[in-house]
């Protein structure tokens, strides 16, 4: 088809051309002064966006790495992590857990809200013998489309006087919705770099704290190729222990930039601004998002229900068919019965209303009884909010 393919998954995102043009380099030697100073650039910069002074380790992996990095460099086998139902990834992460020696409990969830702190908080206080050694949450789930209050969380783990690490994943709101590793309290926190920070897959992180770093002095899972130790020793230095994804680390140093000349504050406010325009835009349609908790709606993806009786599989196969335009698929337990809308990293207000035009154009040509106007309804808000201050807080709108 004549021009560009609407990429309009939660990830991997659209990379911008600024980001390709910085890894369409020569691939450096790894060990000499070039690459030190870059080492030193991202390592510098990535702290920034998790909003934290601690260090941030950076793998050549997906987030699942990530995950596996943050149990494996701070748990023994046989531990105890609680962990909340929030979504597929919730229960990834889980499995993952489960497959590494670790036990497992699961607070159960409807998988259209985040995790609740009451919840982790009342098992947390019965947990007298503080058995429970982390607790686990998704920041974003990216199945469902809700946001944990991970401030919130933190403050229950206060309050039941736990012990327990606090492990977050941010894998698809960080460089999206905003996230402060050091303000919160958070002892690890995961990332990737195929969302939020505009590039390909192929990075992950772990953000730590002092008391991450000394769970690590007493872990006893098996790491060699994860192990902090090995990263820090030689980060200092801007070095890595093994080769690093050297043309990935060109493309992050230009994302840092981007995101920061930008500003962070602007950022969150952009994602913010676009998922309420297509919540406003599904809503017009006379169909239902998924995440039904107001507090805690995403900024990076809108997950939407199909009418019964409706497949969403089938409806995001016309809409790829007809417009070029890959919608996210609804997965695990509501494989089917949803697509998702990824509007973060790379946006514009214009990329929105192309991609909520091609989701318009599809319901009606796959049959989908919905009422026309979304597209008008999102169109309103934008500019509504263009003409009260063009970077107007949506909670001001």
């Amino acid at each position: 088809m004549p021009g560009r393919h609407f990429l309009q998954i939660p990830g991997p995102t659209n990379v911008p051309d600024r980001v390709l043009r910085a890894m369409d380099m020569p691939t450096m030697d790894h060990r000499g002064s070039e690459f030190q100073a870059l080492g030193k650039r991202v390592l510098s910069g990535i702290k920034v966006i998790f909003q934290t002074e601690k260090p941030v380790v950076i793998y050549p992996a997906s987030g699942t790495g990530a995950w596996e990095a943050a149990l494996v460099n701070t748990l023994s086998p046989g531990d105890l992590v609680l962990m909340y139902e929030s979504g597929q990834f919730a229960a990834l992460w889980k499995k993952l857990a489960e497959k590494l020696g670790l036990r497992t409990e699961f607070l159960s969830g409807d998988w259209r809200s985040a995790a609740k702190p009451d919840a982790i908080s009342d098992r947390l206080k019965a947990d007298t013998d503080h058995e429970i050694k982390a607790v686990c949450v998704v920041h974003n789930e990216t199945s469902t489309g809700c946001v944990a209050p991970i401030a919130e969380i933190r403050r229950a783990i206060d309050e039941a006087g736990h012990p327990a690490l606090f492990l977050v994943d941010t894998i698809s709101s960080l460089g999206s919705i905003d996230y402060r590793h050091d303000e919160w309290g958070v002892d690890v926190t995961v990332g990737g770099s195929q969302k939020g920070l505009m590039l390909p897959p192929g990075l992950s992180f772990n953000a730590l704290s002092d008391k991450a770093l000394d769970a690590h002095e007493k872990s006893g899972l098996a790491k060699s190729y994860w192990d902090w130790a090995e990263m820090l020793l030689v980060n200092k230095n801007g070095f890595f222990p093994y080769t690093p994804a050297t043309n990935l680390l060109y493309g992050l140093d230009t994302a840092i930039e981007m995101l920061l000349d930008e500003g962070l504050a602007k950022v969150f406010d952009r994602h913010a601004r676009h998922g309420e325009a297509t919540r406003r835009a599904v809503r017009a349609w006379g169909l239902d998002v998924l995440c039904e908790e107001e507090s805690q709606h995403s900024g990076s993806l809108t997950a939407v229900l199909m009418p019964d009786g409706q497949d969403a599989d089938q409806f995001r196969k016309v809409v790829l068919d007809h417009f070029n335009m890959s919608l996210g698929a609804g997965l695990g337990k509501v494989a089917g019965k949803v697509f998702r809308i990824g509007h973060l990293g790379d946006f514009n207000d214009l990329m929105l209303l192309g991609t909520l035009g091609g989701v318009e154009m599809g319901l009606a040509i796959a049959g989908v009884p919905h009422t026309p106007g979304g597209v008008r309804a999102a169109m309103d808000f934008l500019s509504g909010q263009r003409r009260a201050g063009g970077d107007a807080k949506v909670a001001a709108a």
